[in-house]
């Protein structure tokens, strides 16, 4: 049996799940997500709880199921909490603001970046180093946190560009001098 599998979701007061066949809708105050489920598995509600087990021993439906508890989790905890993803940016010269929706880059082109938010993700700028990626679909925030950090993702050298708070980047000896 899955070790994260079988461990139940639990559901906060003011977040409702509809369960109609393989469909999966959460609503709570920060929005509403839904998913459809593969057909290995089953999402059964008792109570403040929701269980995902899976409908037979196939090897599709062993790998699915702590896969399948854990979208359900994260969209149970997406709607109560959200998610966010913290970017730096480090380098001289090397910034980042939000204008109305869009966020701008400025990190060594000669142009400046612009990056369009997707439906239901917000962007923030502290200090104009630090970037917050926020919203209610931890897959969506995932994706438009790494978009931002492939615009210039951090080199090893002197450890300029944008990466993940707390990200530790390698760092390489240069070039050795001649004698």
């Amino acid at each position: 049996m899955s070790r994260i599998g079988k461990r139940p979701i639990s559901v906060p007061t003011k977040v409702t799940v509809t369960i109609d066949g393989q469909h999966v809708a959460v609503k709570g105050p920060k929005g509403e997500l839904s998913r459809t489920l593969p057909p290995e598995v089953e999402v059964v509600q008792d109570g403040e709880n929701l269980q995902v087990n899976r409908r037979n021993e196939s090897r599709p439906a062993r790998q699915r199921h702590g896969l399948c508890r854990t979208l359900v989790a994260n969209m149970v905890e997406g709607v109560s909490q959200g998610f966010q993803r913290r970017l730096e940016i480090q380098g001289v010269g090397y910034r980042a603001q939000v204008q109305g929706r869009t966020l701008t880059l400025s990190v060594g082109y000669s142009h400046p970046i612009q990056i369009e938010p997707p439906d239901g993700i917000q962007f923030a700028v502290e200090n104009n180093t630090n970037v917050i990626v926020s919203g209610i679909d931890k897959e969506v925030v995932g994706n438009t946190a790494a978009k931002i950090r492939a615009v210039r993702p951090p080199e090893p050298y002197k450890g300029k560009g944008i990466r993940y708070s707390g990200e530790v980047v390698r760092r390489k000896a240069g070039k050795a001098g001649k004698k």
